[in-house]
């Protein structure tokens, strides 16, 4: 009998991957997930699984295999960083990490279709959503939640919806699904911020709210009612796949919205609502930004308790 029981993915290597000391994207970010949902009772409800890492073939369908191949081999010596941005750098182990993200995407994605669990939460670092088709940036080596996208589309769904509510847009998402409409990608954001992204009116299926410096509760919710809600129920997504970054919390040293734990609640609420409505239930969400421990930690809480 199959267990609807949601799943929690991660992977040992991701918090082996480092940028160098005093990055923000740290190994901490996960250890305080991870050690706040266990001290709050909810780890246990999930099921607990280690992702696979992704393969070539699975990376190349979002990104240029120039850029895979070169960050797969791009393996410091133990202890050394290679920039690949003023922002990012590689250690030893960030390719492998990168592709336990995008495999735990791809892992989830599968699992949800199948019917073995309705909500999917990938704990994994480094995010992904900066991550275009021919460039990483931005803390982003591979582009997770495309991959995941990507590999649905592969599996025979016609219609996947990537939500994005972290502070900065997913630019890497948008590029590598700007010319296809069978990938709606909506995205609230602080704007102009990072990485300085410019919408394209005439691409349909890209949906943009931008948001600005000091806007809170009542302005995200009000964006994505205006912008998101008609384009998801006129899309009517067999998948939802998001692009869980919470830094767009009060609290986040990064960015300046003032979104709070209920935001996260109420989002994460109306996702399930969209998804029970239009996808036969199935969301797959995947870690992106976030970097004060505690409105991480308690972000992800009520998100999560929301969405299963």
């Amino acid at each position: 009998m199959k267990t609807t029981s949601p799943l929690w993915i991660t992977h040992p290597a991701c918090t082996r991957h480092e940028m160098g000391p005093g990055h923000p994207e740290s190994i901490a970010r996960l250890h305080a997930i991870q050690a706040h949902m266990a001290a709050c009772g909810l780890l246990p409800m999930f099921r607990q699984v280690t992702a696979p890492l992704a393969g070539r073939d699975a990376l190349i369908r979002v990104h240029e295999p120039k850029l895979v191949d070169y960050l797969l081999a791009a393996k410091p010596k133990e202890g050394h960083y290679l920039r690949i941005d003023p922002d990012t750098a590689l250690n030893a182990h960030s390719a492998e990490a990168a592709q336990a993200a995008a495999g735990a995407v791809m892992l989830a994605v599968d699992e949800v279709l199948a019917g073995n669990s309705r909500f999917a939460f990938c704990a994994v670092r480094p995010p992904g959503h900066h991550a275009e088709r021919r460039r990483a940036m931005g803390f982003c080596l591979f582009n997770s939640i495309a991959v995941g996208a990507a590999h649905a589309l592969a599996s025979g769904i016609k219609r996947v919806a990537v939500l994005d509510f972290d502070v900065h847009y997913g630019n890497g998402t948008s590029n590598i699904f700007r010319d296809d409409p069978h990938v709606l990608v909506c995205n609230t954001y602080q704007d102009p911020y990072y990485p300085g992204w410019v919408s394209d009116p005439s691409r349909r299926h890209i949906v943009d709210a931008p948001l600005k410096a000091g806007d809170g509760s009542a302005a995200f919710r009000a964006a994505v009612e205006t912008h998101w809600t008609p384009a998801i129920e006129a899309f009517k997504p067999e998948l939802i796949l998001v692009s869980a970054g919470f830094d767009a919390h009060g609290d986040d040293p990064l960015a300046g919205l003032e979104l709070s734990f209920d935001d996260y609640a109420w989002i994460g609420g109306r996702i399930r609502e969209w998804a029970d409505a239009h996808a036969g239930g199935r969301v797959v969400a995947s870690l992106e930004g976030g970097y004060d421990l505690g409105a991480l930690a308690g972000s992800v809480e009520v998100f999560t308790q929301a969405c299963a």
